[in-house]
């Protein structure tokens, strides 16, 4: 089930398990790559397409924190958590390599809400997100545990 929000923030008692969201694309250039790679994850695999031919890779691979910092963007760009997508805890895998010329897509899915019982005006949304390729083909999968602060209360007058 997408869920459509009916204001632009959305709090803990807005969300449902099975709700869904799908993100806009994310290119992955070689330029992209190459200068995630050289900045903060240098590699032959990540960083020089000729080493990377004789790599587990079997080519250039864009770096799996790349794929990840590029998930992140997209979740921000459409889970629109009030107060932030505040992260409480991850589990990440990167079934399969991603590519120049990738065109990355997000769809997220909550999976359980869970109430706090010793801070009232939060809960934790467990949310499962699942980046695409162009073909539909997993390149990564995230499960996170994410704080969402509950509606304050209306202020009275």
């Amino acid at each position: 089930m997408a869920f459509e929000p009916s204001e632009s923030k959305l709090y803990f008692e807005d969300l449902k398990v099975g709700a869904s969201f799908t993100s806009g694309t994310y290119e992955m250039t070689l330029e992209r790559i190459f200068e995630f790679a050289a900045q903060f994850d240098p590699q032959p695999f990540h960083t020089d397409a000729d080493a990377a031919k004789a790599t587990f890779f079997g080519g250039l691979a864009a770096s799996g924190w790349h794929t990840a910092a590029v998930t992140m963007r997209l979740l921000v760009q459409s889970v629109p958590i009030a107060g932030g997508l505040i992260g409480a805890g991850s589990e990440i895998t990167w079934p399969r390599a991603v590519r120049p010329g990738d065109v990355l897509r997000v769809t997220t899915t909550v999976k359980e809400l869970i109430g706090s019982k010793s801070k009232p005006d939060r809960g934790l949304a467990v949310l499962e997100s699942i980046t695409y390729n162009q073909d539909d083909a997993v390149c990564q999968r995230n499960v996170s545990r994410v704080l969402v602060f509950r509606r304050p209360p209306p202020q009275s007058r």
